[in-house]
């Protein structure tokens, strides 16, 4: 029988373990993070650092405080203007985060409760951190009807800073549609590697699949979150309900009582037409309550990297 005591203190000593609502008050994004994956990593009971060397990536203008080390005298030769060699870590693993940013991601069904977006964005850069430590480079674009941000994968230290500072700034946005934000990504990526998608899918399921499935086609893994607030799950316990869809504006007031079981099976089966359409091409999916733990989401996404060996 467990101990609620002891529970509560492993908890305590284990921040991936604490609800969001928690979770939300302990800090900025990159301080949250660090704590989630450092409270994960514990508990994995082992160590996520493997070594990796570099390789050069290309040059950029110098700027003040560069390492003078990586100055190409060659091009300083040639241009009479100093450039800085940049190395992009050799990794065992490419990773592109897709973020979706639309309107209906900023919502949460109570006040004691991070939204949607706030948990993608958490979620994210606690991956991104993950991947940073075993050596992989990571990218991040982030979407509504089209992409509003994007960062090209790389590995290193740096590099997850500066995912930290775009994901900071994100906010809920515009209408959702996955098609051409992931097709985009699809087309730009010159290397297979690992596209995790998070989003609350409320976007059209056939445009969604058929997106996915060109990412498969294309040679990457895909990890899709699928982000549910738990006033999706059940309807609130009153009399009526008043429903309103962020992106449209539209408003629609009805009977609890009348509609109640109706609602609980049509959102079980929507979650079930996910599954089914995602699992038989090789797309793992995985449902994440945004009341939940984050190690759970972050123990699917350590599935998914031990099968890709």
């Amino acid at each position: 029988m467990n101990d609620p005591k002891r529970t509560a203190q492993s908890a305590s000593r284990r921040p991936d373990l604490l609800d969001p609502s928690t979770l939300s008050q302990l800090g900025g994004i990159e301080f949250v993070a660090r704590e989630v994956v450092e409270g994960f990593l514990m508990g994995l009971h082992r160590s996520p650092h493997r070594g990796f060397s570099a390789e050069f990536a290309e040059l950029r203008a110098y700027q003040a405080g560069d390492d003078l080390r990586y100055i190409d005298w060659r091009m300083y030769g040639r241009s009479d203007r100093y450039y800085v060699k940049q190395f992009e870590e050799e990794t065992n693993l490419r990773a592109h985060i897709l973020i979706d940013v639309s309107e209906s991601m900023g919502w949460s069904s109570s006040e004691a409760l991070p939204t949607k977006l706030w948990f993608a964005k958490h979620l994210a850069a606690s991956l991104a951190l993950v991947l940073t430590r075993q050596g992989d480079s990571v990218g991040m674009a982030a979407f509504h009807d089209t992409i509003v941000e994007r960062v090209h994968a790389r590995g290193g230290r740096r590099q997850w800073h500066e995912l930290v500072r775009r994901l900071d700034r994100l906010q809920p946005a515009g209408k959702t549609s996955a098609r051409g934000a992931l097709r985009e990504v699809a087309l730009r990526l010159r290397r297979a590697g690992l596209v995790v998608l998070i989003s609350d899918l409320l976007m059209d399921p056939e445009e969604t699949l058929t997106a996915l499935k060109f990412l498969r086609h294309h040679g990457h893994e895909v990890l899709v979150f699928h982000l549910i607030d738990p006033g999706e799950r059940d309807l609130p316990a009153a009399s009526e309900a008043r429903f309103f869809d962020p992106e449209t504006g539209d408003e629609l007031t009805v009977s609890v009582a009348d509609i109640r079981s109706e609602y609980r099976a049509a959102v079980v089966e929507a979650l079930k037409e996910w599954d089914r359409g995602l699992r038989p091409h090789g797309i793992d999916y995985q449902i994440v309550d945004t009341d939940r733990p984050m190690a759970l989401a972050l123990r699917a996404y350590l599935r998914k990297r031990e099968r890709l060996g």
